[in-house]
């Protein structure tokens, strides 16, 4: 034990400083220039939307016809629906559109958000795994989905979508190479 304590005495403790930063002179982020989602990726949602709209309307078209008691409201519930419809994509559209990401020298960024903005930062040296994925709509207009896993778990993992294949490509051996450097 002694001796654990005398190799914490070392000079190199001596010369050990913990001076206060001035936040006003860090580097906002804020101030970064975001990429947009490519255009195309809004019709990849408008397509997975609508048939999700179609899905659920056919459903709740099924219950409305079913139960006697609901055939009076038919015309009420169906523009509710339609209402529902009307706001669930115009939130949709403000997402996308607040929707960015970027990439500097030691870290990626991606904001988004409707109500609130969120703009979430990954350093380079926590990136663990970076993956390319492509569904079947965003297939269909030449779009994938950048996925990066990092070592804070589920919670601090990243999907960006919305960038054309190569682009993608070329964003996934950027960050490959950053982790090789890191290694």
């Amino acid at each position: 034990m002694a001796r654990q304590l005398r190799a914490a005495n070392t000079p190199l403790m001596e010369n050990f400083t913990n001076e206060t930063i001035d936040t006003t002179q860090l580097p906002k982020f804020e101030e970064v220039t975001f990429t947009k989602l490519h255009a195309a990726y809004w019709k990849v949602l408008l397509i997975n939307i609508g048939v999700l709209f179609l899905l659920i309307g056919l459903a709740s078209a099924l219950m409305v016809w079913n139960i006697p008691e609901l055939e009076a409201y038919q015309l009420q519930i169906g523009a509710g629906i339609l209402v529902i419809y009307g706001l669930l994509l115009l939130c949709y559209r403000i997402g996308f559109q607040k929707k960015g990401f970027a990439f500097r020298m030691h870290d990626v960024l991606f904001r988004q958000g409707v109500i609130a903005t969120n703009t979430m930062v990954i350093p380079y040296n926590r990136i663990q795994h970076v993956s390319l994925h492509e569904g079947i709509v965003s297939r269909m207009f030449g779009l994938a989905k950048i996925e990066i896993f990092t070592a804070g778990g589920h919670s601090s993992d990243l999907e960006i979508p919305g960038i054309e294949k190569q682009q993608a490509e070329n964003i996934k051996q950027l960050l490959m190479g950053k982790i090789q450097k890191e290694l």
